[in-house]
């Protein structure tokens, strides 16, 4: 199947596009920057209309999903210090199939717990958003030759 052909009818579900800002697509995913400063956190989004979890993805997209997922985690540990790296599908609020890379720290406002509904989102102010986006498309370059 060809790139066009997999992505027809791909559209980002509407509360991931209010939620976040879009930073880049990479060979399958649309990687956007989630609009809360507290937490350094990328969403992945696999360009495949239709699909909620990862296995309904064909074996060569689950398998590319994984590397763009490591690649995003890259990026982030180049761009901050972190204690542990969250990676997670989960789907539950959102059934689109999108995948969270969060670099978690233990200073962080939800350590140990998750990021999930701990306190509200802190917004980025417009610079500051577009200087992450930046830095993030930047080592995620820099991380696909890795």
């Amino acid at each position: 199947m060809s790139p066009a052909a997999a992505e027809a009818g791909f559209q980002l579900y509407p509360q991931l596009a209010a939620d976040t800002a879009p930073v880049t697509d990479l060979a399958l995913c649309r990687v956007l920057l989630m609009n809360d400063r507290r937490f350094p956190w990328l969403i992945l989004v696999p360009r495949r209309a239709g699909k909620r979890d990862l296995d309904d993805l064909a074996a060569a997209d689950q398998a590319q999903a994984t590397i763009e997922a490591s690649q995003a985690a890259r990026a982030l540990k180049a761009l901050v210090s972190t204690h542990k790296m969250n990676v997670a599908a989960l789907g539950n609020m959102v059934p689109q199939l999108h995948i969270h890379v969060i670099a978690r720290q233990t200073t962080d406002a939800a350590w140990p717990k998750p990021v999930w509904g701990v306190g509200s989102a802190e917004p980025y102010a417009a610079a500051e958003r577009d200087d992450w986006i930046q830095r993030v498309r930047r080592e995620l370059q820099r991380s696909a030759t890795s």
